[in-house]
């Protein structure tokens, strides 16, 4: 296959990656100042990411100036539409981790992100609303990045300097997460299993709660029962999937394995915080043990997905 033909079939969701990376430098960020591991390692994490971000970001736009039919295909699929928000929570994550690095670039890239998010979200859920094509049987954890993705603007809206603002992002994410959740569940409960492709999905339920507690600190600024709630189910979510591992194992690889990466982050940001705010060695022992877990597991993930690409198993058109 050409690399014309490559860039026709480049799909939207390489951009989950650069939702796990981030979180991964987010979470040795909080390391640092929690179990006192090297700064350097978030540092040298966050721009890597970024780095990456922007060769992914000009494959995209080549793709969309030369194969635009190509992009609004994907913009039209029930699953692949999903993806397009993690575009913008890249931008919000880019933004969150580079605070302590470049203060007004880190600015810049947060406004742009939860702006255009905002508009993404606005125009998903309108295409939900007022489609007549889409079934029970489409819907998937994905489903979760475009509305509940809000919940992450907090995280550095609050320092920004935003609250009010930042509380109506955190509103809107827990809407959706509650009445999408409930969507979700009555799916894999009552209709045919998630295809093998799409399972590594699961994981992303645990990112609303998880990451929803890192964001609900900085608004309220202290451990609630609220935040006790959405630490808790987190942790539930992750122990319910982790169960499952020999069913994950027997995949074969997708992109969609990228899925496990920003919630298993998530999770350990919300643990080590958790420590920080009560003192509990069960949550520092489970922030370190879920700082490795996580650090193994998307060093698993760039492997896998650069012999995917060596092989030529990405960029493929489905069949």
């Amino acid at each position: 296959m050409t690399d014309s033909h490559r860039i026709e079939h480049f799909p939207i969701a390489f951009f989950a990656m650069i939702m796990g990376l981030s979180g991964l430098s987010l979470a040795w960020q909080k390391a640092a100042e929690v179990l006192h591991t090297p700064a350097v390692v978030g540092t040298a994490l966050v721009l890597a990411t970024a780095g990456i971000f922007l060769v992914l970001v000009g494959i995209y736009l080549t793709k969309l100036v030369r194969f635009p039919a190509a992009v609004a295909a994907e913009l039209r699929h029930p699953v692949k539409m999903s993806f397009f928000p993690a575009i913008s929570i890249s931008l919000v994550l880019l933004g969150t981790a580079l605070r302590g690095l470049s203060p007004d670039l880190a600015y810049g890239l947060w406004i742009v992100g939860a702006s255009a998010h905002l508009l993404v979200t606005l125009y998903i859920v309108t295409q939900w609303m007022h489609q007549a094509h889409f079934e029970i049987t489409h819907i998937n954890p994905t489903w979760f990045i475009p509305a509940v993705g809000n919940i992450l603007v907090p995280i550095a809206g609050v320092g920004f300097g935003h609250a009010t603002l930042s509380w109506f992002f955190f509103s809107i994410g827990i809407l959706f997460w509650l009445v999408l959740l409930t969507i979700v569940f009555y799916r894999v409960f009552f209709h045919a299993p998630l295809p093998g492709r799409l399972l590594p999905t699961l994981f992303i339920m645990v990112a609303p709660p998880a990451a929803g507690f890192v964001a609900y600190i900085q608004l309220a600024g202290s451990l609630d029962g609220f935040a006790r709630i959405l630490v808790n189910i987190g942790l539930f979510l992750t122990l319910l999937l982790l169960v499952q591992a020999r069913r994950f194992a027997s995949l074969q690889f997708f992109l969609s394995f990228w899925a496990y990466s920003f919630p298993m982050a998530a999770m350990t940001i919300a643990t080590l915080i958790h420590h920080e705010l009560t003192g509990s060695g069960v949550f520092l022992w489970l922030g370190a043990v879920l700082l490795g877990l996580t650090t193994v597991l998307i060093s698993w993930l760039i492997g896998l997905t650069i012999r995917a690409a060596a092989n030529g198993q990405i960029c493929q058109p489905e069949g």
